[in-house]
C-alpha cells in the first residue's frame, strides 16, 4: 500500500505545532524509518497514520484514498508497540490469534493462521507458554506475529528494539527485515537509533522539531547530508567537525583550516552572496589517516585509545576540539602521543555555520577538482 502525507500539521496546544507542514510519500512495499531525537514528532506522525491521532490540517492517503476520517480498526494496519503489550494471562498462541478473534474469524482458521505466523517468527515450539516465561526477544517476536497474523496492508513499528540487549537487537533487526521482505508489506518504523534505521530501512525520514529535514536512502544520508544536523546525527562514530573559513575570489575558493590553506575551483559548491563564510568542516573518522599525505592537515594529542577488535578508535584533541579516527589494531599509540592526521579534500563536508546548510552540491569526484595545496 502506498501512503502519502500532504501538508500535515498537528498541535496539542495553541502555542506551536508538534508537526509542521509534513509532506511524505511511502511507496508500496517500502520500509521507511522515521528517525530523530526525542520530541521531534516521529511517534506523533506514526500515530496519525494509525488513526489514533487526527491531524489539525492536511490529508493522509492510503493508495490515493483519503483516510483522515477512518477509525484505526478500518485502516488495515498492524502495529508493534514498544512495550509489546502482550496479554499476560494468554498463551503465545492465543496472543497471536487475538486480532483474528476480534475480527470474528472462525476458531479453526484463526488458530491455523496464528500457528503459521508463529512459525514465520520461529516461535512454533513455544505456543503454550505465557509471556512471563519468554525472553525479551521472544516477546518481541510474539508481538510481531500478532501484528502480521491479520495480513495488514501496513505494518507500524514503534521503537520495536529499544527494550532488547545488543545481541538481541541484531537478531531482531535481521528477523524483522527478513519478514518484511518476504511479505512485501509497507512498513514504517519509529526509532531514535540511527544504526537501526541505517541497517533496516529502504529510506529514512530524518525529523527535527516537527519538520522533515531530509528524506533519502541510508547511503545518501551518510554521504550527502543536507545540513549540519543530519551530518552529526547520521554515522557511528559521528562525523568530526572543525571550524574553518571559506573565502571566494575570482571564481576560486580558499579554505583556511588551522595552519592549512587549500585552494580549488568552486564547481561543486553552492553559490553564496557572501565572499567569506565561517564554516564547519566535517570529516568522517574513517576518512582521517595518519601522516600528512592529504589536503586537510591536522595535528593533535591522543586523549583516548579504544580497542574494538578489527581496529582502534583513537580520540585526538585538536586545540579545544576532539576528533576521532581509526588506526590499525596493532598500532602502539598511547595517550599523550602527538599525531599528524590528514584527509583528502574529496572526503570533506562543508556547512555554513550561520544556516547549517551544506555548501556542497553533490558528492564530488577528485578528478573534477583542480587542487593547489599550500601549507
Amino acid at each position: 500500500m502506498k501512503i502519502e502525507l500532504k501538508n500535515i500539521c498537528k498541535s496539542f496546544d495553541k502555542k506551536s505545532n508538534t508537526i509542521n507542514n509534513l509532506n511524505l510519500t511511502i511507496e508500496d512495499g517500502e520500509f521507511v524509518a522515521l528517525l530523530g531525537p526525542s520530541g521531534c514528532g516521529k511517534s506523533t506522525t506514526m500515530l496519525m497514520i494509525a488513526g489514533i491521532y487526527k491531524p489539525n490540517s492536511g490529508e493522509i492517503y492510503f493508495d490515493n484514498q483519503p483516510v483522515n476520517d477512518l477509525e484505526p480498526k478500518d485502516r488495515n494496519i498492524g502495529m508493534v508497540f514498544q512495550s509489546y503489550a502482550l496479554y499476560p494471562h494468554m498463551t503465545v498462541l492465543d496472543n497471536i490469534a487475538f486480532p483474528l478473534k476480534q475480527q470474528r474469524v472462525a476458531k479453526e482458521e484463526r488458530m491455523e493462521r496464528a500457528k503459521q505466523a508463529a512459525e514465520m517468527v520461529q516461535l512454533g515450539h513455544l505456543l503454550d507458554r505465557k509471556p512471563s516465561e519468554l525472553s525479551g526477544g521472544q516477546q518481541q517476536r510474539v508481538a510481531l506475529a500478532r501484528a502480521i497474523v491479520k495480513k495488514p496492508a501496513v505494518l507500524l513499528l514503534d521503537e520495536p528494539l529499544s527494550n532488547l540487549d545488543a545481541r538481541l537487537k541484531i537478531e531482531m533487526r535481521e528477523e524483522i527485515s527478513r519478514i518484511q521482505k518476504e511479505l512485501g508489506i509497507t512498513t514504517i518504523m519509529v526509532t531514535h537509533d540511527q544504526e537501526e534505521a541505517m541497517t533496516m530501512a529502504d529510506r529514512i525520514a530524518v525529523m527535527k522539531e516537527g519538520q522533515l529535514i531530509q528524506y533519502s536512502t541510508p547511503m545518501d544520508l551518510y554521504s550527502q547530508p543536507k545540513n549540519y544536523f543530519v551530518a552529526q546525527f547520521i554515522g557511528t562514530p559521528p562525523m568530526n567537525f572543525l571550524e574553518g573559513r571559506l573565502s571566494k575570489s575570482m571564481g576560486k575558493y580558499q579554505l583556511q583550516l588551522n595552519d592549512t590553506t587549500i585552494e580549488w575551483d568552486g564547481e561543486f559548491l553552492h553559490e553564496s552572496d557572501r565572499n567569506t563564510l565561517d564554516v564547519s568542516v566535517g570529516i568522517r573518522p574513517h576518512d582521517l589517516k595518519l601522516g600528512h599525505h592529504g589536503d586537510i592537515r591536522i595535528e593533535g594529542v591522543v586523549s583516548l585509545v579504544e580497542p574494538i577488535g578489527h581496529s582502534q578508535l583513537v580520540n585526538v584533541k585538536v586545540g579545544s576540539t576532539q576528533v576521532r579516527f581509526f588506526s590499525e589494531p596493532n598500532s602502539k599509540m598511547k595517550r599523550g602521543s602527538k599525531v599528524q592526521l590528514s584527509a583528502a579534500i574529496e572526503s570533506i563536508h562543508l556547512f555554513d555555520r550561520v544556516t547549517g546548510e551544506s555548501l556542497r552540491k553533490e558528492r564530488f569526484q577528485g578528478q573534477d577538482l583542480e587542487l593547489a595545496r599550500r601549507s
